[in-house]
């Protein structure tokens, strides 16, 4: 009798609804995690936890904050700040399309999937970010309202909040956050010859020349080497040396943030960071992993000039980054193809709840 009455019981629970992709028809399905598979309910509850303070220990900081939806999910300070007022190292990165990227953050290589990288600014001591260890519990109780049970057993059969499906729900809202509806899109895919400028075309022959070497470190559909999906299950090398920083003229980088060499030790690996995706690029300045660059003109005056002490370049440099030469007129239409990445209705359609 108990037999069947859990049977009953069970069956009386929905199965989650399996999430629908809206994507082009030139664009492949992201691989997604076998143990956490997309699902509408999941993405739903991964959207409130992303914009709820109640996450971070003095319920002062949440994931939006940082990742600031009408800025790409990006922000415009140079580097993030901590729930306890501490400044970070880095930039925030633009969550756009990330359930295509085969790394995260800006220099690890050994973060091979979103609920790996989530982990760190929840659980991260040094510096604090999220400030979740130590507090789980306290944090924990804060999800269990009438809402959030609702939301937690829709998405995983059980109403009690854990931080494993913190996780895995955050996980799937990010994948959720796919852009594809540029102008660049339009003509490049759409066959709408219309859609970009003549000035924007002729930067886009720029950006593809072997003059500014641009698409070496930023192609592919998503604009960046650091891509994975359903048509290309592996990644070239997705860490480079820009340049930015030569301290000692034998290619160390600041000791705050010296790249990937702080994971793998390699000396070779001074200075590397992951080339980001340039979708939705002119919202999400400041630029480089700590925001040292202001605008996309200086971007582009950065690589022309080779990098940073290009009269003593930096050993590590890559050899992409060699420097070339531009007139005023090519860097606008360059920056003119840049802004055509730009995706519009992805930031009308993901917005701040009023209410968190």
């Amino acid at each position: 009798m108990l037999v069947v009455l859990t049977s009953l019981l069970l069956s009386c629970t929905k199965a989650p609804t399996p999430y629908s992709w809206s994507l082009p028809h030139n664009v492949p399905t992201p691989l997604v995690p076998e143990d956490n598979p997309m699902t509408e309910e999941g993405v739903a509850l991964g959207e409130a936890l992303f914009f709820d303070r109640a996450l971070s220990v003095n319920q002062t900081l949440s994931c939006a904050d940082c990742h600031q939806p009408a800025l790409s999910f990006a922000e415009s300070q140079k580097v993030s700040v901590g729930a306890n007022g501490e400044a970070l190292k880095r930039n925030a990165l633009a969550l756009v399309n990330v359930a295509y990227n085969a790394s995260f953050t800006w220099a690890h290589n050994n973060l091979e999937s979103m609920e790996k990288q989530i982990l760190i600014p929840l659980f991260n001591e040094h510096p604090i970010e999220m400030g979740v260890t130590g507090n789980e519990s306290e944090i924990l109780r804060r999800f269990s309202t009438i809402e959030y049970k609702a939301l937690f057993k829709a998405a995983y059969g059980d109403e009690r909040a854990s931080m494993n499906a913190i996780v895995k729900a955050l996980a799937s809202y990010v994948r959720s956050l796919v852009s594809f509806n540029s102008p660049f899109d339009d003509y490049a895919y759409a066959g709408n010859d219309q859609a970009l400028t003549k000035q924007q075309i002729k930067g886009l022959n720029l950006f593809f020349s072997e003059r500014t070497e641009c698409f070496h470190c930023h192609g592919g559909i998503n604009f960046t080497q650091s891509s994975k999906h359903s048509f290309q299950a592996f990644s070239v090398q997705p860490f480079h040396n820009t340049g930015l920083y030569n301290e000692d003229g034998k290619g160390s980088y600041p000791l705050s943030d010296v790249g990937l060499y702080a994971i793998t030790h390699n000396k070779r690996d001074m200075g590397k960071f992951r080339a980001p995706t340039l979708r939705n690029i002119e919202l999400t300045a400041p630029y480089m992993h700590d925001g040292s660059i202001a605008t996309l003109e200086e971007v582009i005056d950065f690589y022309a000039r080779g990098g940073n002490y290009a009269e003593m370049p930096n050993p590590y440099r890559s050899p992409f980054i060699k420097g070339f030469t531009i007139t005023e007129e090519e860097k606008a239409a360059l920056v003119a193809f840049l802004q055509s990445l730009t995706d519009q209705t992805f930031t009308k359609m993901h917005k701040r709840p009023e209410k968190k």
